[in-house]
């Protein structure tokens, strides 16, 4: 329910500022709110509140969460820079040097604050949920 939220926000988000709908971003990775990071804490806290917050099972999920969450702003973001530096390069020098099939994705990753509010979300959902 949670990264189902997340994914609807993202539609909402992306209509007002484009004024264009954009059902295609319900399947879509990167930005407002991280719908991984939201996934992963709801279901840490989930775990938390039927198995306690100081059970073996909480301590695996939020640990599992805490990666989620660092691979969301480090690795998958620098993944994103890189990709958009590549399809610079690739549209500035032609076919002839670099070629691709399709322009690499650009939005892998997230910034701090959407992953921020990803886990806010999967707070509130696990809450309510439960």
């Amino acid at each position: 329910m949670s990264w189902f939220i997340a994914q609807c926000i993202k539609i909402f988000l992306d209509f007002a500022q484009t004024k264009k709908l954009s059902l295609k971003l319900i399947m879509s990775s990167g930005g407002m709110p991280s719908s991984h990071t939201s996934f992963v804490v709801a279901m840490a806290v989930s775990v938390g509140l039927h198995e306690g917050f100081d059970s073996t099972f909480f301590a695996i999920s939020a640990v599992l969460s805490a990666i989620v969450m660092y691979d969301a702003t480090g690795v998958r973001r620098e993944a994103g820079k890189q990709a958009a530096a590549i399809n610079v390069l690739a549209n500035s020098l032609g076919e002839s040097v670099i070629k691709l099939d399709k322009a690499l994705k650009e939005l892998l990753g997230h910034r701090p604050i959407e992953v921020f509010f990803g886990a806010i979300l999967g707070i509130v959902v696990a809450f309510i949920m439960y």
